[in-house]
């Protein structure tokens, strides 16, 4: 059956029925587009949300002996002398009778799941037993094969798979931006700062055909693309200058943090860039620097409150390395099998404490509350950023001389080993392919983990970088790609980049695994030039734009928004690299959330350049985080973070309007348009010239009007008002130069703080 929308008129019919008509149309439709279902693309995703709970991989909770997870078990004659599905046949797959039946007491999924078919996803598993019921290993965990590109020439291989996604459905790619847009998209994308106007200028006076493309190669040779690249890091190291728990006392952790922003201005392999965190301690005569790289395995919280128990305790460390591993590098979640079996996935409690048998085995001990700033095993490491000759210890990895005894816990207790249940190192069975391995210690495992034998690291990576670009990854779920994880939007093109990834000397790169690499053939493609306008014609089939029809606008980050006004009012200090800086915040915060203990329950403002460092290198307390970036969703850092969920509050809107950070920056900025425009300037080219530095545009003359009627009104609010306007200019430390009028700069200071709150500044189009 095939069922077509013709017309606007005849979806403003359909609309005013029911809505799960329509959705049963549109889905119907855009199906006809393929020949035949595929159980990872189709099915698998039905499967997994409303059956799997009792009929997957965990055998403890699976019912009737069912397992729908793999073909073998769905074909099997049950207890019944049924089977549940046979192929082709849907009079004697019980599945479907079960499926479709009205008897409240035989119908599947039962009541009391909690779930339910809709309609449409019983037309696909009904079609899908028609036609054969073909299972499929799960797509994750299959290797990577670099695939056959689509028909026709595509000049970024990136924009072969994304036209072709369009062009079954009838669209093509939007238009390109322009000039002014696209610099400042790939700006900020590159550097998390936006173009000045003198780049701006030298962009738009380049007419080379190569001209977007230098512009690439020079944002990704500057220092501001390795602090970007760091800073999205640190979110899935959990990385944090304190303990947590009670006392949340100082570590020292920040020359691991200058190593990560050496290792991306270099453009570090990603495989060693990853080897050296994980086992860099066990690479034969390590360099201090690989030993360094391994503090990504101790940024766990740690607690130093009296009383707490050492095994306790440490398991959790361990196990939360196992869990970060899991995140980070395979997308996989391997908190519930630390307890039992995954539910949903192939990965057994076995499975975990394997993983967990390489990080157990380290020196560490239980910490006690000395206020010490790192617990051993530390490194003592100097840096050309501290005093002559001083070195406040680095927490990194170290091998105890025999590896620790490790035994499945009981319901995941610390203190019920089950000694029936030793397990020996090794990665998780679903990912090894029946293959036997010899993986015996920490190293050997960053050895596989990094190799083409594992097909998730890759996939995972290029899947976070997509996302960091699109605002969505290829598959959405960027920490699940198991059974309940998203099936790619476009399949190829994750593979595709994936393989270039691992083998980026064969298609331009320097050498394998380069993040440049990839992160050029993402921002040289068509699809990511285009306009971020929204079609209309697109979106009704495709309403959260996963084909791409248009360039998805986003937000900045609390970090971006922050560094963007210090940038723009010429207060960013350029400094890369070095110890924590305590920029501004309310009082009190730390006060209210710190034990009395704690050696940082006292906030001590910065004073000079460091009030104006980027964001990247804000303090970190783990219990109350900076409030200008939390208040914008960045995590507390306690846990892997691999995605930040965006939301929309009035919080966020006052402390852009009123956080002394950004009034600072309006003052300055105000300072700096009086100071830089030249004498005999008009107001409007004043105005014009705020209004670019600030968006990357010029203003249209309605704009240019708003602008001047809002001066004109500051103006007269502050002509009898001298006092008034001097109270203003007293936010921050940063001071007006005498020679200005405190009233002319108050003016200007409202203009500037009501341009960093445009959405043109906000977002990034």
């Amino acid at each position: 059956m095939m069922l077509v929308l013709h017309s606007a008129q005849a979806s403003r019919r359909l609309l005013s029925g029911t809505a799960s008509v329509l959705i049963i149309v549109i889905v119907l439709s855009a199906a006809c587009h393929a020949q035949t279902l595929e159980f990872n693309r189709d099915i698998r995703p039905i499967l997994a949300d409303k059956c799997f709970a009792c009929h997957g991989f965990d055998a403890a909770q699976r019912q009737a002996g069912l397992r729908l997870d793999q073909a073998e078990g769905a074909a099997q004659k049950l207890e019944s002398g049924n089977r549940a599905i046979v192929a082709g046949s849907l009079d004697t797959s019980s599945a479907w009778q079960r499926i479709q039946t009205q008897s409240p007491d035989e119908r599947m999924p039962p009541a009391n799941s909690h779930k339910e078919l809709t309609e449409v996803e019983k037309q696909k598993i009904k079609r899908w037993i028609q036609e054969g019921a073909k299972y499929q290993g799960h797509w994750s965990f299959e290797p990577i094969r670099l695939p056959e590109p689509p028909a026709g020439a595509a000049k970024n291989t990136v924009d072969g798979w994304i036209k072709d996604r369009l062009q079954r459905h009838g669209f093509q790619l939007s238009a390109a931006a322009d000039r002014e847009t696209l610099l400042r998209r790939l700006t900020l994308d590159l550097t998390g700062l936006p173009p000045s106007p003198e780049e701006l200028d030298s962009f738009l006076n380049d007419s080379a055909p190569d001209a977007y493309d230098k512009q690439v190669d020079r944002l990704l040779a500057s220092p501001a693309y390795s602090e970007r690249m760091a800073m999205m890091w640190l979110d899935v190291a959990r990385y944090g200058d304190t303990n947590g728990y009670l006392h949340d006392n100082l570590r020292t952790v920040w020359p691991w943090r200058d190593w990560v922003i050496r290792s991306f201005r270099q453009d570090q392999p990603f495989d060693q860039f990853v080897l050296e965190q994980l086992a860099g301690d066990q690479i034969e005569n390590a360099l201090p620097y690989q030993v360094l790289a391994t503090t990504f395995c101790r940024h766990h919280l740690i607690t130093t409150e009296g009383g707490t128990l050492a095994a306790e305790f440490l398991n959790d460390y361990a196990a939360d390395r196992v869990q970060t591993l899991g995140s980070a590098f395979l997308g996989l979640s391997f908190n519930c099998c630390r307890c039992h079996d995954h539910k949903f996935d192939p990965i057994t409690q076995d499975d975990f404490y394997s993983l967990q048998a390489y990080f157990n085995s380290t020196t560490e001990k239980h910490a006690e509350n000395n206020g010490s700033a790192a617990f051993e095993p530390f490194l003592e490491t100097t840096s050309p950023l501290l005093p002559d000759g001083e070195k406040v210890k680095v927490m990194v990895m170290r091998e105890a001389p025999a590896p620790t005894k490790t035994f499945v816990l009981t319901r995941g207790q610390y203190d019920h080993p089950d000694a029936k249940r030793p397990v020996d190192r090794r990665p998780p069975q679903i990912l090894l392919g029946g293959r036997a391995v010899d993986v015996p210690t920490r190293l050997a495992l960053a050895q596989w983990l990094t190799s083409d034998e594992n097909p998730l690291l890759a996939r995972v990576t290029v899947n976070r970088l997509w996302q960091r670009f699109f605002g969505k990854g290829i598959v959405n779920t960027l920490d699940d790609f198991g059974a309940q994880g998203e099936y790619p939007s476009h399949p190829e093109l994750l593979d595709y980049l994936a393989y270039s990834f691992q083998h980026s000397d064969q298609f331009g790169g320097p050498h394998r695994w380069s993040v440049k690499h990839v992160v050029r053939e993402i921002v040289t493609s068509e699809t990511y030039n285009q306009l971020s306008r929204v079609r209309r014609d697109a979106r009704e089939l495709d309403p959260d734009n996963r084909w791409l029809a248009y360039f998805p606008r986003q937000r900045l980050t609390g970090e971006e928004l922050r560094d963007e006004a210090l940038f723009v009012s010429g207060l960013l200090s350029k400094a890369i690299g070095g110890p924590p800086v305590h920029p501004y915040q309310p009082e009190g915060l730390w006060e209210e959330r710190g034990n009395e203990g704690s050696n940082t329950r006292v906030f001590v403002r910065s004073q000079g350049e460091s009030l104006y460092r980027r964001s990247l290198y804000t303090f970190w307390k783990r219990t109350c985080p900076p409030p200008s970036m939390a208040v914008f969703d960045a995590p507390d850092r306690t846990l892997c973070v691999v995605r930040r969920n965006a939301t929309n509050t009035p919080l966020q809107a006052l402390a852009t309007l009123n956080d002394e950070q950004f009034l600072e920056c309006a003052k300055m900025l105000a300072v700096r348009t009086l100071m830089e425009t030249p004498e005999a300037a008009s107001i409007e080219q004043r105005l014009s010239a705020m209004f670019r530095r600030v968006t990357g545009k010029r203003p249209a003359k309605d704009e240019l009007a708003l602008l001047q009627k809002t001066l004109d009104a500051s103006r007269a609010r502050y002509q009898d008002h001298v006092d008034d306007a001097k109270t203003l200019l007293q936010q921050g430390v940063a001071s007006v130069p005498e020679s200005l009028d405190a009233r002319d700069v108050a003016a200007w200071m409202l203009v500037a703080n009501a341009l960093l709150n445009l959405d043109q500044t906000l977002v990034r189009e």
